[in-house]
């Protein structure tokens, strides 16, 4: 699952963070005092996902914040589990 091995409120407040997980993707960011987070499918970045591919929620911009954002990440996935497993299969075919 999703790991915060590393990131921290701090390197959060200085640029947003990204990664991938099995074909989903997700972002995080901050805007003054709330964590924004974006879960979206693989292979486009967030920038060229259509927001309608977009599942977005808010945290406070604290510790907890963030580890509640992360558990809601790991509880996503696992809700959506054959929805992400079949964008990783798909990725390739929709590069080719």
């Amino acid at each position: 699952m999703v790991s915060t091995i590393g990131l921290n409120i701090k390197a959060l407040k200085k640029e947003p963070f990204s990664g991938s997980y099995q074909g989903m993707r997700y972002y995080l960011y901050t805007k003054e005092d709330t964590l924004s987070v974006f879960l979206y499918p693989e292979p486009w970045s967030f920038e060229r996902t259509p927001e309608e591919d977009k599942e977005q929620k808010d945290f406070p911009f604290t510790q907890e914040g963030l580890d509640d954002a992360i558990d809601w990440i790991n509880q996503s996935y696992k809700a959506k589990h054959p929805y992400w497993e079949q964008k990783a299969k798909d990725r390739m075919k929709l590069l080719l």
